[in-house]
């Protein structure tokens, strides 16, 4: 049985919950409302198997992505209903406390998705990954033998 783009759409939005999470409600703290933009069209191995690539484009300049992204003579946007106007109107009213606003590419298709309510919110999500991100970091510094005190860490 064919899986439908929706329930493809679903299974990669369950699956990465928490980093769009990270990355919407990091980017909201830095620039204010946006929509996160997901590419699935170069995905990286590593590690921690296949990476995408994630940007955030803030609403002041999110008309101008769209109207240069989608205008690409080889991107089709699905459910057309879907246009410009209606994802500009999505990204001025969600709640960036417990919604996002994701464009999904995948091949020279482009979804726009409105995930509202979501199971594990942006803000909870940023402090799980910030969470085990110091964690990881706290176990590095003491298998070395290193003081925790006085060092400082870039991210």
């Amino acid at each position: 049985m064919a899986t439908s783009s929706s329930d493809w759409q679903e299974s990669f939005v369950a699956k990465n919950l928490i980093a769009l999470g990270y990355n919407a409600w990091s980017n909201y703290l830095a620039g204010g409302r946006g929509a996160v933009i997901c590419s699935l069209n170069l995905p990286q191995l590593n590690i921690a198997g296949e990476t995408f690539r994630t940007h955030y484009v803030v609403r002041s300049r999110l008309a101008a992505f769209l109207n240069a992204w989608l205008a690409f003579p080889d991107t089709v946007i699905l459910n057309h209903h879907h246009m410009n106007g209606h994802i500009l109107q999505a990204v001025d009213s969600y709640n960036p406390e417990t919604d996002l606003v994701l464009l999904l590419e995948s091949g020279a298709q482009a979804a726009f998705l409105y995930l509202r309510a979501l199971p594990i919110s942006p803000p909870r999500s940023y402090e799980a990954v910030c969470q085990a991100r110091d964690e990881f970091c706290l176990k590095e510094l003491n298998a070395t033998g290193l003081e925790q005190s006085g060092i400082g860490l870039n991210f």
